[in-house]
């Protein structure tokens, strides 16, 4: 997945073989990994990408799963998470291809536009199968992350582990307590560059039984003559978010579901997150840019409340 990841276990009822787990994990991110990556050729979502379009091709559950959610995540978010940006991820320099330093032409950005639609997508539940309608190119680098957090928090739990925190690139599972007896307790940080050192934490979340992710424009981004380009691409206009929202928090049942939420809310800019964040009852918690200056303001809705660490950052 091209990012870290940490498993913190608290007071396991028998003793673990700390060898025998990190096999264990290391066996399900592998899979998670050959499932989902968009950088190995012969991962399953890019064989399904390369497959004939109306034609069914079987898919593990694994991939099933995420498409599923991400499926409904489009449909809520009115697009606005669509698992189909491929072709636009790969234009603006963000994915496999790597890099970029200019902005694509008009005529670029329209012929990967035709590409791009969750309605092209296709999934059938009885079979355990999905096509593609049209020549679409699935990235699920919005949602996977928090899956792969879920199975190993699944893995864990099925081991009879049930004080845990697992975290893959910054999203997050938690169960029962931390070592001090209490809920896990998360920093959400201070949306700084990519190339200012260190984490500054923001605000303090206590969390446990739930899944928590975060999306920022604030780390993955080119700029050019002036110009800000994140890495999170709104699927309507194909071109990079312009907003004040810098940094969207989401606490939800699981990590998958979190971090599709968190990716879509980016795209939809504040107002229109926190009326999907009401509608579905999560708790959210936004970073904007202050009008001038480095100042920020925060955002959070009642769901969020009985997260907040009173202590401070």
């Amino acid at each position: 997945m091209g990012t870290h990841y940490s498993i913190t276990v608290v007071d396991p009822e028998e003793r673990i073989d700390d060898a025998v787990l990190q096999q264990q994990v290391e066996q399900r991110l592998e899979e998670v990994n050959q499932t989902f990556s968009t950088y190995l050729e012969d991962s399953e979502l890019n064989r399904f990408n390369r497959s004939a379009i109306d034609r069914w091709q079987p898919v593990s559950e694994d991939l099933y799963t995420v498409l599923l959610a991400a499926t409904e995540a489009a449909w809520l978010s009115e697009g606005a998470f669509d698992a189909t940006i491929g072709p636009l991820v790969r234009l603006w320099g963000f994915g496999p291809d790597g890099p970029r330093e200019q902005a694509p032409a008009e005529r670029e950005l329209q012929q990967a536009l035709a590409r791009v639609g969750y309605q092209h997508l296709e999934l059938d539940m009885a079979e355990l199968r999905a096509r593609r309608r049209a020549d679409i190119e699935l990235d699920l680098s919005g949602i996977a992350k928090g899956h792969g957090v879920d199975a190993l928090a699944q893995l864990l739990a099925e081991q009879g582990i049930g004080n845990f925190l697992v975290e893959i690139g910054g999203e997050l599972a938690a169960a029962g307590h931390n070592p001090r007896g209490q809920p896990w307790r998360i920093a959400v940080e201070r949306p700084v560059g990519a190339d200012e050192r260190g984490v500054q934490p923001l605000q303090a979340l206590r969390i446990t039984g739930v899944g928590l992710a975060t999306s920022g424009d604030y780390r993955n981004y080119f700029e050019q003559e002036g110009e800000h380009y994140s890495h999170t691409i709104d699927p309507g206009t194909g071109r990079p978010v312009k907003h004040r929202l810098t940094s969207v928090s989401v606490v939800a049942d699981t990590a998958m579901w979190a971090d599709a939420l968190a990716t879509a809310m980016m795209a939809m800019g504040p107002e229109k997150a926190m009326d999907l964040a009401e509608q579905l009852g999560v708790g959210v918690f936004l970073v904007l840019r202050g009008e001038t200056g480095d100042r920020f303001e925060v955002r959070y809705n009642a769901a969020l409340e009985p997260y907040l660490d009173t202590e401070g950052p």
